[in-house]
């Protein structure tokens, strides 16, 4: 009987030694293969412009004066200046203008966190420069003033990525958005424990 035991506790050990041995090395490579969660989160110019993009053509009236039409965005990467920029062809009418104006504006901005929509916004966007063709220059200051009223209410705090839930939180701890770095190849979120 003490013989019959003695095997039993050995086979017993010898599974429990070899569990033990595979549960560190499968630990080893869920470190090494399977990160718990990202230090940093990069999304493309594309994923931006994609975003953008759902918010043109616009029309609008400005200061009753101004009849503004915006289409074609096109996003831009400042890593320089850690700001993204926003070239948008606009057309504006108006009874002060001889014939309508055809241009183009550019605005840039900073990007910044919004923890009640998870999403990375446009913050305090500014026009940087405006084209506008032919005779119409003389009305630049003018139509620089309207474009950058329609700027700053089109696009302040207008969401370019949002995350998923299940992106912010692993294994039952949440995680924020921390420093937002522009790249020349993408935007660069870290990603920090709340």
């Amino acid at each position: 009987m003490i013989h019959a035991k003695a095997p039993t506790r050995r086979r017993f050990l010898l599974a429990a030694c070899a569990a033990a041995s595979i549960t560190v090395s499968l630990g080893a490579c869920a470190t090494a293969t399977f990160p718990f969660i990202p230090d940093h989160y990069t999304f493309s110019r594309e994923q931006a412009q994609e975003a953008v993009q759902r918010k043109f053509p616009f029309q609008r009236t400005v200061s009753q004066v101004f009849d503004v039409t915006l289409s074609n965005p096109v996003v831009g990467l400042l890593p320089e200046t850690n700001r993204v920029s926003v070239r948008v062809d606009a057309h504006f009418a108006s009874p002060f203008l001889r014939q309508p104006v055809a241009g183009s504006f550019t605005l840039s901005s900073q990007l910044a966190y919004d923890s009640a929509s998870r999403s990375v916004v446009l913050k305090e966007p500014s026009v940087d420069s405006v084209n506008v063709d032919g005779d119409s220059r003389a009305y630049a200051q003018q139509i620089s003033a309207a474009a950058g009223l329609l700027a700053t209410q089109l696009l302040t705090n207008y969401p370019i990525y949002t995350f998923k839930p299940e992106q912010l939180q692993f294994a039952g701890v949440n995680y924020e958005p921390g420093t937002i770095t522009i790249l020349t190849n993408g935007i660069r979120v870290q990603i920090v424990e709340k």
